[in-house]
């Protein structure tokens, strides 16, 4: 089992920055990606960030050139830099690993409100 809790979230102006937290805890040994994914309302989930272990890195199209996620392996979190948020980055986020296993597969936390709103 992975226990994933984020926070960070919050009520932020257009133009302005955020920075979400992820901490994992539990078999973190067999976690090979993390990610950000948003729900906004009346909206299909949307992978925001993700990167694999060895850093590689993917993001939707939408966030490019705006989001960073990044991974403090001695801490067991992720991050999810977020700057010139715009008011169609309100959602609810939602941290996830991949984990190993037979079958792998991914935890989610339980999410953190973000709203961009002037």
């Amino acid at each position: 089992q992975v226990r994933l809790v984020e926070s960070g979230g919050g009520l932020v102006q257009p133009g302005g920055s955020l920075t979400l937290s992820c901490e994992a805890s539990g078999s973190i040994r067999r976690i090979w990606a993390m990610g950000w994914s948003r729900q906004a309302p009346g909206k299909q989930p949307e992978l925001v960030a993700r990167m694999i272990d060895g850093g590689m890195t993917n993001y939707a199209d939408s966030v490019a050139e705006r989001f960073t996620i990044s991974r403090d392996y001695a801490k067991n979190m992720v991050y999810l830099q977020m700057n010139g948020l715009r008011p169609e980055d309100t959602a609810v986020y939602y941290c996830n690993a991949d984990i190993r296993g037979d079958p792998d597969f991914t935890s989610w936390g339980q999410g953190t409100q973000v709203t961009v709103s002037a």
